[in-house]
C-alpha cells in the first residue's frame, strides 16, 4: 500500500468527528485490511438493558469497514452490511474489528469483519458489500 494514502486515511480518521466521540482508533492497515480499536465504555455505550448498544459495536464494525474499502485509494461505499451479533462484550473491554477484503472487482468488493473483546472472545460477524466509485480519496493528495 502507497505510504502517503496509508498516513492520509490514519490522518482522516484521527480527525474524523464520529471516531473521536466513540474513541476509535486505527491501528493497522494494509491494502484491504484494517484493524480499529475502541474501548466499550457502559456510561455512554449502553442500551436500554445495561448492555453493549449493538449501534456501538456497528460503528467499530462500520469504521473498520470504511477504513479497510479506501486502501485502493478511491472513495468505496456501503451498498450492503450484515451483522450478526455473537456476544455481549464486559463493561471496560477493549474491542477490536478486523476486516479483510475478500473479493474485488472494478465496482464491487466484499469484505469479512470480526470484532473480538480483548480476552479473543467473538462479539460480532459481519458480511459487507462496497460499491467502487473510482473516484479519488478527497483527503488524499496524489501528487
Amino acid at each position: 500500500m502507497e505510504k502517503n494514502l496509508k498516513k492520509a486515511i490514519f490522518n482522516a480518521v484521527e480527525n474524523e468527528p464520529f471516531a473521536q466521540k466513540m474513541g476509535i482508533k486505527l491501528v493497522e492497515l494494509e491494502r484491504g485490511y484494517s484493524k480499529v480499536e475502541m474501548d466499550y465504555l457502559p456510561e455512554s455505550m449502553d442500551n436500554i438493558y445495561q448492555r453493549a448498544h449493538g449501534g456501538a459495536i456497528y460503528s467499530l464494525i462500520d469504521e473498520a469497514f470504511e477504513t479497510s474499502c479506501q486502501t485502493h485509494g478511491t472513495v468505496a461505499v456501503a451498498l450492503n452490511i450484515n451483522v450478526s451479533y455473537t456476544a455481549s462484550p464486559e463493561p471496560g473491554a477493549r474491542l477490536t474489528a478486523v476486516a479483510n477484503e475478500i473479493t474485488r472487482s472494478k465496482k464491487i468488493a466484499h469484505y469479512d469483519i470480526q470484532v473480538t473483546d480483548d480476552t479473543g472472545r467473538l462479539i460480532a460477524t459481519c458480511k459487507t458489500i462496497a460499491f467502487r466509485t473510482g473516484k479519488p480519496i478527497p483527503f488524499y493528495d496524489q501528487s
